[in-house]
């Protein structure tokens, strides 16, 4: 079996595969602050809850957005399942070309995301990662990362707007039947999420004009089905796209 493990900024998923079969997918805060001590506890938990002998785990694979929180992981994982994990970085999976100017700037995620992408759609491609921070990774149908674009997630955009005024509160994140906000609530819904509407939908217009057209979006990340209206866009729609590509570097 293959452990793996996506730390974001927000969260960090592990994800445990039996082959091509995901069997578990756990979810915990990232807290760089806690001890390898806390994740072990929590991890060997799932476990047993799950009746699956730590023994049974051959391969683990990780990426990290947190740096603080990455060898805190490692050491975890490395003394828990007895091998080092596969640190995910630019130089891990040869099969993609990364085409900009500094490599190991490109998010590990991001990495795995295209990996994911391209072995499901061997043909242009943007993923478009709704999470911490909105991501657009477009992949060239030669497997090519050719570039990305990123701007504040929407509930970054959220939480920014609530600790930087006095007045606006913190509202939950629902698409409103109209642009016209009544209230302040939805004054907020209808700014934010028709606004990155909008916006998601510009950029992929963009990124497929520089493409000639010939360009398809898959959508993944925790977000990714908060602005329903934007379905149509995608081929694909898949919360689980990035341990699906960590999958498939494991297996490499």
């Amino acid at each position: 079996m293959l452990l793996a493990v996506d730390a974001g900024n927000t969260d960090t998923v592990f994800g445990l595969f039996d082959k091509e079969d995901k069997r578990y997918v756990w979810r915990t805060r990232s807290l760089p602050q806690e001890s390898t001590a806390h994740y072990e506890g929590w991890l060997r938990l799932n476990f047993l809850e799950a009746n699956v002998p730590l023994d049974q785990i051959h391969k683990v694979v990780l990426c990290s957005v947190v740096p603080d929180l990455t060898d805190i992981l490692r050491t975890m994982l490395t003394a828990l399942f007895g091998k080092e994990p596969i640190i995910v970085g630019p130089d891990t999976y040869p099969g993609l070309e990364i085409a900009i100017d500094h490599p190991h700037e490109l998010g590990a995620d991001l990495i795995a995301n295209a990996v994911a992408a391209h072995a499901r759609y061997p043909q242009n491609c943007v993923i478009v990662d709704f999470g911490t921070a909105l991501t657009f990774t477009t992949v060239a149908a030669s497997g090519q990362i050719m570039g990305v674009a990123i701007l504040p997630g929407l509930k970054t955009a959220v939480k920014a707007l609530f600790a930087n005024t006095a007045q606006l509160p913190e509202v939950p994140l629902q698409l409103p039947d109209s642009a016209i906000g009544k209230n302040t609530v939805h004054a907020i819904q209808a700014g934010i999420l028709l606004g990155y509407e909008g916006l998601v939908k510009s950029m992929l217009r963009r990124i497929r004009a520089e493409l000639n057209g010939d360009c398809i979006a898959l959508a993944t990340g925790g977000l990714s089905s908060i602005i329903d209206t934007l379905e149509g866009e995608f081929v694909e729609i898949d919360r689980g796209l990035t341990l699906d590509g960590l999958r498939l570097i494991g297996a490499f």
